[in-house]
């Protein structure tokens, strides 16, 4: 049985697996998702059918819906979108740039990692969606405490020049904002299947009272 994640990029294979809300805004064109992509997204499971947001070409453009299984034609990890790389032949904004360039840093420190929001979009679709002023949007899956070492390396990566990183932690039950942990503030916010918790620890499975 496929074991879907949150971020991963789903290919839609029969619309009519899509569970839309009943107001659907005027982007959504023919009741099918930009594409032919849902993301899959934190959420507690509606009939065994899994939680996906789909998008727009416009970053306010997003809505939330079900996809029933028997409709995904395809999974598409963040780890898996790093390939496409190689084969991209579009424009090469920041964000891209970005991305290849860190291909070899990260690679080395043996993360599961990879690219999810519009860059990772981008390279699922072969769609124009990047500006040059985007965003790189990145997950890395630590589902233990990194050590010294690791959190060096974490804290040398939030400060990667060149362009603006929104790097996700992913600790198996939930995901956090790198950023809020290396701030220190005691407390940090975790996605998860049943929203958003404050843990002390996130990679302890009790939140905060």
């Amino acid at each position: 049985m496929p074991c879907w994640q949150a971020h991963d990029l789903l290919r839609v294979g029969d619309a009519a697996g899509l569970r839309l809300p009943a107001e659907r805004p005027d982007w959504l064109a023919a009741d099918r998702p930009l594409a032919d992509l849902a993301v899959v997204r934190r959420d507690v499971r509606a009939g065994g059918d899994i939680p996906v947001g789909l998008r727009g070409w416009r970053r306010e453009q997003r809505l939330a819906a079900w996809l029933a299984p028997a409709a995904v034609a395809e999974r598409l990890s963040p780890e898996s979108l790093l390939a496409r790389l190689d084969d991209w032949n579009g424009p090469w904004p920041l964000a891209l740039l970005a991305l290849a360039a860190l291909r070899p840093w990260m690679d080395a420190r043996g993360w599961a990692w990879g690219p999810t929001g519009s860059c990772g979009f981008a390279l699922a679709s072969g769609l124009p969606l990047l500006r040059e002023e985007s965003d790189l949007d990145l997950l890395i899956r630590l589902p233990q405490r990194p050590g010294r070492t690791q959190r060096d390396d974490l804290r040398r990566l939030s400060s990667w020049p060149g362009c603006r990183l929104d790097i996700q932690i992913d600790v198996g039950h939930g995901g956090f904002a790198l950023a809020e942990w290396l701030a220190a503030r005691g407390a940090v916010l975790l996605k998860t299947e049943q929203g958003p918790r404050l843990f002390g620890d996130p990679w302890l499975k009790e939140a905060m009272s």
